[in-house]
């Protein structure tokens, strides 16, 4: 089966859909991999280290039974696709209806990495989990950058420095995650979650459990169901009363093609000190923060409240490593042996297509 790997399209996207070593696995298994001529470079993979791992570089990529990428093609890129492709990228089915429509219009067979089914056997491909991984630990960063204070305590000559204090807002993989980085770094922190159930792995990391008493529910999924009005309300003027104790807020709570619950009304970032930091990694569906600028760093209040999106992109290295072994997984189901082989009896492969045809040949 042979693999096409384009260069990304998107506007500041760094990474690639497949690495060096990933490539040097799916040869031996049966895979031809063609990557167009520096798609990888801006991840820091040059075209040498695809060619020793086995892969050729080509000028189109498109010639090949399935086209991976990391995000959905823009129309010039879908036009180049042909009845019966293989396509697998982020594709927003959610979110994008007319680019799916493309797709489903060109007979493509397209199989969106964020629908994964979060089952045990898939988590091999779980590429929005590998993804957050990224991003939690890239916000952490941003805030220590920003924050006019140190994260650890110092000991000196001149006296004692006391650690910052940080609250992650979400419990997922990327709050999880910067949770970690932030205790790494020294400072106090803080977790809060509506699904009791992620106390303990919050605890387990080292940081403090914030007990707002709001309860809510998990989805099979592995997502917090969203509050009612009256519990969101709560919410934030628990909040309110709350976050001038925190240096810093990191906020993560996203679900997939919805927008982001509002935790943060521009009342408490009033409360909060100034030189106080606020990383929202929710801005792209609106932000977690009423005043979050999505894609902009801006300061209100004194406070600087940062609202990048695509934070992965901005350590491409192992963004792109993680989500090609992500991609790797996902292959290895589809086409065991090289061969594609699609069996839309298994709740993977169902789980993930998001336009096939009718009948599709084995």
């Amino acid at each position: 089966m042979r693999i096409g790997v384009p260069s990304e399209s998107a506007a500041g996207e760094r990474r690639v859909a497949l690495v060096p070593e990933v490539v040097a696995k799916l040869v031996p298994a049966g895979f031809e991999v063609v990557l167009e001529r520096s798609a990888g470079e801006a991840a820091s993979f040059p075209d040498a280290d695809y060619e020793k791992a086995g892969a050729q570089v080509v000028d189109d990529p498109y010639d090949a039974a399935a086209v991976v990428k990391v995000q959905k093609p823009v129309a010039n890129e879908a036009g180049r696709l042909r009845e019966d492709q293989v396509l697998i990228g982020f594709l927003q089915p959610l979110t994008d209806r007319d680019g799916i429509g493309r797709l489903a219009e060109r007979g493509v067979i397209a199989f969106a990495m964020e629908s994964i089914p979060r089952i045990t056997r898939a988590q091999a491909m779980d590429a929005l989990s590998s993804q957050a991984t990224v991003s939690g630990y890239k916000a952490t960063l941003l805030a220590a950058e920003r924050l006019p204070k140190f994260f650890p305590m110092l000991m000196t000559a001149a006296g004692t420095v006391a650690p910052a204090k940080a609250l992650v807002l979400g419990a997922g993989v990327a709050g999880l995650q910067a949770i970690a980085t932030a205790r790494r770094l020294g400072a106090v922190v803080t977790g809060f979650d509506v699904r009791p159930v992620v106390r303990e792995q919050i605890e387990s990391l080292g940081a403090n459990w914030l007990d707002l008493g709001i309860v809510g529910e998990e989805t099979e999924g592995g997502y917090a169901q969203e509050l009612s009005d009256e519990q969101q309300r709560q919410q934030q003027e628990e909040l309110e009363g709350r976050l001038p104790e925190f240096d810093v807020v990191i906020t993560t709570a996203l679900i997939p093609g919805r927008p982001a619950p509002r935790l943060i009304p521009a009342s408490a970032v009033a409360a909060m000190r100034p030189g106080s930091v606020i990383v929202d990694l929710a801005a792209e569906a609106g932000g977690n923060c009423e005043l979050t600028a999505p894609g902009e760093e801006v300061v209100r209040e004194g406070v600087t409240i940062v609202g990048f999106t695509n934070l992965p992109s901005t350590m491409p290295y192992h963004a792109s490593q993680l989500y090609a072994r992500n991609v790797q997984a996902l292959l290895l189901h589809l086409a065991p042996e090289g061969e594609l082989a699609l069996d839309f009896d298994d709740e993977i492969t169902a789980g993930a297509c998001v336009t096939r045809k009718e009948e599709v040949p084995a």
